[in-house]
Formats: C-alpha cells, sequence, structure tokens
C-alpha cells in the first residue's frame, strides 16, 4: 500500500472507529493518593518513634535517620505487595527530561533453593545504575561507571500500575561515585535548603521569633497536542522529532479563535478523565482541564504542592499523559512547536515561597505599600531576575523552545518582571522615596441586577511577560512544554537566595546604624528600584520598541537562541552565584552546560538528517509521479488538440530543483564537523543548519500546496489538527 493510500485509509479508520465509552468517575475521595504510600498510611503501619522521626524529617528537613530504614523498607514492601506489587523501582531523573527507573523483584534466594519477598533498608535508600550511561558533561567516563541513587524520604513511594502489573516506585536523587549531581532533583533540594536558610535569617531579622522551614512552592500549566495514532505514524518526523519538518498550514488554523475554551471533543475528554483518574490515585492534584488555543491543542493544571513533590508530580504527569494517550488512539505531543503556523506549547511554572508560620511570602496583602514582609520578598525576586535574567533565559534554552520563545505567541527572549499596575506603582513611589498607598481594587458593575457585582483585581494581567507576577505568586511563562521544571525551579531558589541574602546583610547594617525597621526596609527597597528597576516592564513584550528599548536603554540581554543562551551558565557571575550558595560546584555547572549544549546540537543534527530522508524518499517520489501523470495528461490533450496550461509544470519544477539543490546543501552542511569550540558548534547549527532547513521546507511546502492530494505521502495539518 502507497504512503497515499495508507494517509486516505487513515482518515477512513479514524471518522468510523466506535467511541471508546467512559468510565462513570469514581468519588474524589474513594481515588485520592490510595496507591501512594501517605503519612497517613506510614503512621498505621509503623511504630511510633519511627513514624514520628520519618515525620519530622519529612516535614522539617531534618537529617534522616538510617537506623529505621529497615522497618520502614518492611512496612513499604508489605503495603506495595498488598496492592499487587511484584517488583520496585527507584526512579530518578537524569539531565533529560525523561524520568528514569530500574525495576528490581522482592526476591531473595534461600540456601535451600526456596525463594522469599525480600525488601532491606540498605536497599530502600541505596541503589546502584550505571553512572556513565546517563548525561553526564564528563563527570563520568565509560570506564568510571558507578553510580548511586538515594532515597528521597520527603517525596512519598508511590504504585505505578500498568497493563502488565503494579510495581512500587521510590523517588531518589542520582549521584557519581565521586559525589556530584548527576540529575535534576539533588540541585533542586539544595537550592531549597539554602532559600530556606537564607529566608528564615531575613524573617527573624523582620523580628519574627518562630520561624518554620520555607519551601518553594510550584505550579506547572502543561499545554499538550493530542493526534491520532493513524496520522502520527505515518509521519517520521513527529516519531522522531516530536515535531512537523514538513506541513503546509491549513486554511482555517487558529484564526476564529473557536478553539480556546471551546467544547471539549468526546473522544479527547474521555481520555482526559482517564488521566486525572491516574493523577488523582497518585495524589496528584489535577485541578483545570480546557482546549488551549490551537486547535488540537490542550491544558492541564494542577494545585500548588511544594516544588520537590510537584516536581515529581509533573514528570509522573507527563509519563501519564503519553501513555494514557496510546490506550485511547491519540499520540501525545508534548514539543513546544509540534505545528508551524499556529501557537506553540509551554509550561508556565507558577512559583512561590513561604511556610507554615509565615504563610506565602509573596502574598502583598489588602496594602502592599505597608507590608514590609512582602515589599522586601518581592524586592528580592526584582533584584534576581535582573542580576541572573540570563540564567532564567538558559534554565528554558533547548532546541525545541527556541521554536516558540519571541514569536508572539510565547515570551521573548528578553527576561523582563511584570508586577502589575498596582505593585509597578508602589515600587515607583519607593523608588521616588514618597510611599502614599496602594490603588484600591474596586468593584465590578456589569450593569444588569441579576448578576452579581464582584471585586475587581487592582492590576491586569500581561500575557507577553516571561515572568509575571500573578496576585500572589509569580509565573515563569517562558518554560517549554517538553520541560522538567526543576531546572527553573533551582534558578529562581537559587537567585532568591542570593538576593534574601544581600537584602538581610544590608538590613542587618542599617538596623546596626541605628535606624528603623521601617526606614532601613524602605532604604533597601529604594535602592534596589534604582538598580534594577530596569528589569520592571509592563507593556507590550512583542513590540519591537520595547526589544529596541530594552537591550539599548535598560541594558538587558535578547538572547533569541539556545546557542546564544546556554554560554551564560559559563560566565563568571553565573558560577560564582551557583558555588556560594552550594547548589552546584564549578564541575556540576559545567556538566549542565556541556550536556545541554550536546543535546542541542545533537537534536538538530537529526532533524537535519530527517529533512534529508524525508525529501529525498516521501516528497520528491512524490512530486515526481505527480508530474509524470500530468505528462501524460498533457501528451493525450496534444493528441486531441485540446488547449494546455504549462505553468504549473514549471512551478513544480522549479521549486523541485530548488529544494533538491538545497537538499544537496544541508547534506555538504551536515558534514562539517571541525569545530573549535562547543559554543562555535551551536552558533553553526543556529545559523547555518536551520536556516537550510527551513529552506527546504519552504520548497517542499509550496509542492504540497501544487501537488494532487490524492499523491501527497503525509496527513496533511488540517487532517492532523481537526480530525479527532
Amino acid at each position: 500500500m502507497s504512503a497515499n493510500e495508507l494517509r486516505f485509509q487513515t482518515i477512513c479508520q479514524i471518522t468510523e472507529r466506535q467511541p471508546v465509552a467512559p468510565k462513570v468517575p469514581s468519588r474524589l475521595e474513594d481515588l485520592w493518593a490510595v496507591d501512594v504510600f501517605t503519612l497517613n498510611k506510614m503512621q498505621a503501619c509503623l511504630p511510633k518513634e519511627v513514624f514520628r522521626s520519618l515525620k519530622h524529617t519529612i516535614q522539617t528537613g531534618g537529617k534522616l535517620d538510617v537506623s529505621i530504614s529497615g522497618i520502614v523498607a518492611a512496612a513499604m514492601k508489605d503495603w506495595a505487595i498488598s496492592k499487587g506489587a511484584l517488583y520496585y523501582a527507584h526512579v530518578f531523573y537524569p539531565m533529560t527530561n525523561i524520568t528514569a527507573e530500574k525495576h528490581d523483584a522482592f526476591i531473595s534466594l534461600q540456601s535451600d533453593g526456596t525463594a522469599i519477598t525480600e525488601f532491606t533498608g540498605k536497599v530502600l535508600v541505596q541503589g546502584e545504575p550505571d553512572g556513565s550511561s546517563f548525561p553526564n558533561g564528563g563527570i563520568r567516563s565509560t570506564f568510571e561507571a558507578r553510580g548511586y541513587t538515594a532515597w528521597d524520604v520527603t517525596s512519598p513511594a508511590y504504585i505505578m500500575e500498568t497493563d502488565n502489573g503494579a510495581t512500587l516506585c521510590i523517588p531518589t536523587v542520582f549521584i557519581s561515585w565521586t559525589g556530584e549531581a548527576l540529575d535534576k532533583k539533588t540541585p533542586l533540594l539544595r537550592s531549597n535548603a539554602a532559600m530556606s536558610k537564607a529566608a528564615t535569617r531575613l524573617l527573624k531579622l523582620l523580628g519574627h521569633t518562630d520561624v518554620a522551614p520555607v519551601n518553594s512552592s510550584c505550579g506547572a500549566e502543561q499545554e499538550y497536542f493530542l493526534v491520532d495514532a493513524h496520522f502520527a505514524h505515518s509521519r517520521p518526523d513527529l516519531l522522531l522529532a516530536g515535531r512537523t519538518l514538513f506541513g503546509r498550514p491549513a486554511a482555517k488554523g487558529q484564526q476564529f479563535d473557536d478553539h480556546y475554551f471551546g467544547a471539549i471533543p468526546e473522544r479527547v475528554q474521555v481520555f482526559m478523565q482517564d488521566v486525572e483518574e491516574k493523577m488523582y490515585r497518585l495524589g496528584i492534584p489535577a485541578k483545570t482541564r480546557h482546549n488551549e488555543v490551537a486547535p488540537g491543542q490542550f491544558e492541564i493544571a494542577p494545585y500548588f504542592e511544594a516544588a520537590n513533590v510537584a516536581s515529581d508530580h509533573q514528570q509522573l504527569t507527563m509519563t501519564l499523559l503519553r501513555n494514557t494517550a496510546k490506550k485511547h488512539g491519540f499520540v501525545c505531543l508534548l514539543h513546544e512547536k509540534p505545528f508551524a503556523g499556529i501557537n506553540g506549547s509551554g509550561k508556565h511554572v507558577n512559583w512561590s515561597v513561604g511556610n507554615a508560620t509565615q504563610g506565602n511570602l509573596l502574598d502583598p496583602g489588602d496594602t502592599p505599600h505597608a507590608n514590609l514582609q512582602f515589599l522586601l520578598f518581592c524586592g528580592a525576586v526584582i533584584r534576581g531576575v535582573h542580576q541572573y535574567g540570563p540564567l532564567l533565559r538558559a534554565v528554558v534554552a533547548t532546541a525545541s523552545n527556541d521554536h516558540r520563545l519571541g514569536a508572539n505567541e510565547a515570551p521573548p527572549a528578553i527576561i523582563s518582571v511584570y508586577l502589575g499596575s498596582q505593585l509597578e506603582d508602589v515600587y515607583e513611589q519607593i523608588k521616588n522615596g514618597d510611599v502614599q498607598g496602594s490603588m484600591r481594587p474596586g468593584l465590578m458593575n456589569l450593569g444588569i441586577d441579576t448578576l452579581p457585582e464582584f471585586p475587581k483585581d487592582p492590576g491586569d494581567r500581561n500575557r507577553t511577560s516571561p515572568f509575571a507576577f500573578t496576585g500572589n505568586r509569580f509565573e515563569f511563562r517562558a518554560v517549554g512544554s517538553n520541560q522538567s521544571v526543576s531546572g527553573p525551579l533551582v534558578a529562581m531558589n537559587t537567585i532568591l537566595t542570593d538576593s534574601l541574602t544581600w537584602v538581610a546583610d544590608r538590613l542587618e547594617s542599617e538596623l546596626a546604624e541605628g535606624k528603623s525597621l521601617d526606614a532601613a526596609a524602605y532604604n533597601i527597597l529604594k535602592e534596589v528600584m534604582e538598580q534594577h528597576g530596569a528589569v520592571v516592564f509592563g507593556g507590550d513584550g512583542y513590540s519591537a520598541e520595547w526589544h529596541r528599548i530594552a537591550v539599548e536603554e535598560r541594558g538587558l540581554l535578547n538572547l533569541p537562541t539556545t546557542a546564544d543562551a546556554l554560554p551564560m551558565l559559563k560566565t563568571e557571575s553565573i558560577r560564582e552565584l551557583f558555588v556560594k550558595t552550594g547548589v552546584l560546584s564549578e564541575k556540576e555547572l559545567e556538566s549542565r552546560f556541556e550536556t545541554y549544549s550536546e543535546q542541542y546540537i545533537r537534536v538538530i543534527e537529526m532533524e537535519a538528517k530527517l529533512v534529508i530522508s524525508m525529501t529525498k524518499t516521501l516528497i520528491y517520489p512524490a512530486v515526481l509521479r505527480h508530474l509524470s501523470e500530468i505528462a501524460g495528461a498533457i501528451a493525450s490533450l496534444k493528441t486531441i488538440g485540446l488547449p494546455f496550461e504549462t505553468a504549473n509544470v514549471e512551478l513544480i519544477s522549479d521549486l523541485t530543483s530548488k529544494m533538491m539543490t538545497t537538499v544537496g546543501e544541508l547534506s555538504s552542511a551536515l558534514a562539517v564537523h571541525d569545530f573549535a569550540t562547543t559554543e562555535e558548534h551551536m552558533q553553526y547549527c543556529a545559523k547555518t543548519l536551520r536556516p537550510i532547513m527551513d529552506r527546504v521546507r519552504s520548497y517542499a511546502d509550496a509542492l504540497e500546496d501544487e501537488v494532487a492530494d490524492d499523491l501527497w505521502p503525509l496527513p496533511k495539518y488540517q487532517e492532523m489538527l481537526f480530525i479527532k
């Protein structure tokens, strides 16, 4: 069967398929965290002293008493076996955006040849995967393979159920034999501990005597596309690259604004309900689901959780979306830009900091101008974003996210802070040294008696800002949909640590000089705005004027590609930031630059190879068949003396010739490998390979509009996006 015949058969199979019958939703109370080894379950099966010790470690960050691990392991094993698990897995998060796991059985052979179920404390606490086979940026070599996983007691164990059975999953960190972090979780835990220490110091300077450990929190809004599996399996680019390397936008895209928040397609809603049930069983607080802006695009968003647990849950969410999609005949695309010409997908990371005694430290309250605690913490964020904006840009830099940032559908690659009109006015008053008050929220009166009046927020929202204050948190909007949230959280926690330390140092100095707390705080905030206020911007981030002002007048960096952004990790200021906070050593930071740079290069080179292959084996043959049929038709028309038009043939021939010539250029360009530095290699990918790939695509997409529809070999946009 030819590719185009398969394409039309696929459409018939999709349109004639019987809908999947939705399950009757279970009560939330019957589902919630049933597959999680929660504190309540621990309390029920552990001795009181053991439970008390474990709970203290989880809730306060105290040192883990390893001597209790054997008792915990036995209880965890019994619970898992009661849930049908025969295997356990240390789950960890290497320097990729996926989850890694190594499965082992609860089995121990006895001297008499019998087998028993066994799970010891030693096995719970420590595992040993190969440290050289995961991305490590030179920390480990093939002949230096030892690496360890270590139990992260702060994130609960859970049961992952699949059609093949149940597995006890134990969240862990992943480190090398020499002690360096090889994963994304270890730096996250370090950054949170460092931030808590700095925040506690400042809170005590503000007069608090009872200060609980401070934690960052996260709520990540996950956007994704769903494409029928029949279509995806007919597209090598979707299967291997996660995005369409070819494809002409359909006549209808998102221009009618009729998909966003529209009625969820029935088949998609059944899929969503299935995902949410699995999430609830795993204790993941899914809250919101809706159609996104682009056709075929959707979003799921959770409640806030502690950053470490939220990061684990976000990884689980991506896994559940992908795996559940298969059962419903979909492929879930988490690439930031799977389709050209319509909005891509982000993962807006909502971030705040707080504790059990002082609450949310980024809550302005009703009178933000007088809320010194909020103003200092928010001011610390402003200082951190201005001072380390290039770091925030670097941690969202990937080959796939480059397609989205700065494309008038996502924030620009210039990092700025949006505060909203109320807070921007307050900080401007502070800068001018004359604080009078705060804008008050008003009432929204709709002019219809039957409709309620409700409070109107004192400030609007700005979807063009990469880092926006949204009421009681900051929303980092530049994060890509396919990324782990750990990197952005590490960056935000670390820059806040540095700024809180600076604020505390300045506050101690001012108080030592005899100034009142209010006077000292406002002096510090005035200094923050004078030195770092250039990063605050409330206008249109898409405008060319902002790009000019940001760079030329405010001194902000515009880093449009990953090749521009990742080298920022090697700058002295960022190196000093991570080393002095203890979040990453020099060697660990260098390993991340090497790893992410290598991933960037490999993605682009892999896509270039796909462009060459698909052009030669799919698109070019289809064009030749089309030209052959036209040639035959023209010959027939000549025979009977009827007029015929050759302009179309000439256009197709010209486009085909240019396409294949450009494919040759791409092949030659891909063969170049003599680069002096990694940075040079990345720039070559960004400025040479990608533009040639785009040119090949432009010719191929133009041909898609000229070649007979029944000969085109690839599923088209109008089919993939609109047929569900």
